[in-house]
């Protein structure tokens, strides 16, 4: 490595021009210059022109990607909130249906109470009539058997048959002898 340098050195030592002293040559550098120019105005004119349109289309696209997403986003924060309203007007009507419900699950209660209350008292009131009715029907059996019996002892009293008729009397004014 220390030869290259020495031999670049000596070279250079030589040369009395400097661009030749770093070994550039200057036709070569000027063809250089005039196919670096041209190749610049070419990919200028062709070449850069459709690559920059397909990164603005790209950069375009990503741009309009990025606003759906964002309206995206937008829509369904909104839809979330309307859900949410929704649920809870749902939740509402479902507490208001339920105690709409127990209310006249309660009316109805009542109403059957009330039924069978108006049911029970009648049930009791024909009762009550039908035991009257029993009632008066026992009595008139004991006072017809009282009758009898009466006829029968005051048979035995007196001795002799009576008809219905006198013992009917008689009988009357035994009972308002006991009553009086």
């Amino acid at each position: 490595m220390t030869y290259l340098f020495t031999q670049f050195a000596s070279e250079a030592a030589e040369a009395t021009n400097p661009v030749k002293a770093l070994g550039i040559d200057v036709k070569l550098l000027v063809f250089q210059i005039i196919a670096f120019a041209l190749l610049t105005w070419l990919l200028s004119k062709y070449v850069f022109p459709v690559l920059m349109k397909a990164v603005d289309d790209r950069q375009a696209r990503i741009d309009e990607s990025n606003a759906a997403a964002a309206d995206a986003a937008k829509q369904a924060a909104e839809t979330e909130e309307k859900l949410a309203k929704l649920l809870k007007q749902a939740r509402t009507e479902a507490a208001d249906i339920v105690t709409t419900a127990k209310e006249e699950a309660a009316g109805m209660l009542a109403k059957s109470e009330e039924k069978s209350k108006v049911q029970a008292e009648r049930i009791v009131a024909a009762a009550h009539e039908s035991i009257d009715k029993d009632v008066l029907a026992a009595k008139k059996a004991l006072h017809n058997e009282t009758i009898e019996l009466v006829a029968q002892a005051t048979e035995k009293v007196v001795g002799k048959t009576v008809t219905a008729t006198v013992d009917t009397q008689l009988i009357a004014d035994s009972l308002k002898a006991v009553k009086a």
